[in-house]
């Protein structure tokens, strides 16, 4: 007998990413994009939701990102029903300082958009900013466990804070078309 073939298309990940963000610890696209537009606002301030919102949808279209969600989903709701064994059913359950697997998926998850969505991602691991805050507190309290699942929706907002300041350098490099734009490779031929 062979193997299904398990392939999702992007609306139907992103259906499924939502569904699985809001069943599975109560987040919402909103959420996480106004960690976004709050992380983006000291550079661009009056950001629009709205582009927040395309930015985490779009992020959550990703195959590697789906596959990041529905496994950390599955490792939180495994540990909350204790069902690992031995020392990592603890280090899950009470989301141990030192295991470190949770940061290094989130850091994936960042690494979509480059060096500045870890450097985005690090800054909301830190000062936990928005609903990561309040899923890292909900994962204090005795029974619930968002171990994996605080650091993939801090490194889904940092992928779209990146992709928002992406969007915005493109639209501030499209205002004045007539800029002259110069390349690295025409200051050398100058020289010559």
């Amino acid at each position: 007998m062979s193997k299904p073939k398990l392939l999702y298309n992007r609306d139907e990940m992103l259906k499924i990413n939502i569904d699985t963000l809001k069943n599975r610890c109560d987040v919402s696209v909103l959420d996480i994009a106004k960690i976004a537009q709050q992380q983006q606002s000291k550079y661009y301030p009056g950001i629009d939701i709205n582009l927040c919102v395309e930015s985490v949808e779009k992020i959550l279209t990703f195959r590697d990102v789906f596959h990041h969600i529905q496994f950390a989903a599955e490792v939180d709701r495994l540990a909350e029903e204790k069902m690992f064994k031995g020392p990592i059913q603890d280090i899950l359950f009470y989301d141990l300082g030192l295991f470190g697997i949770d940061e290094t998926i989130g850091l994936d998850v960042a690494r979509n958009y480059g060096a500045i969505g870890q450097t985005n991602f690090g800054d909301i691991d830190v000062n936990k900013h928005g609903i990561v805050k309040r899923l890292n507190d909900a994962g204090k309290t005795e029974g619930v466990v968002h171990t994996m699942m605080d650091d993939i929706v801090g490194a889904i907002a940092a992928a779209a804070s990146t992709r928002v300041a992406q969007v915005m350098n493109e639209d501030i490099a499209l205002e004045n078309p007539s800029y002259q734009k110069i390349s690295l490779f025409d200051l050398k031929k100058r020289k010559r």
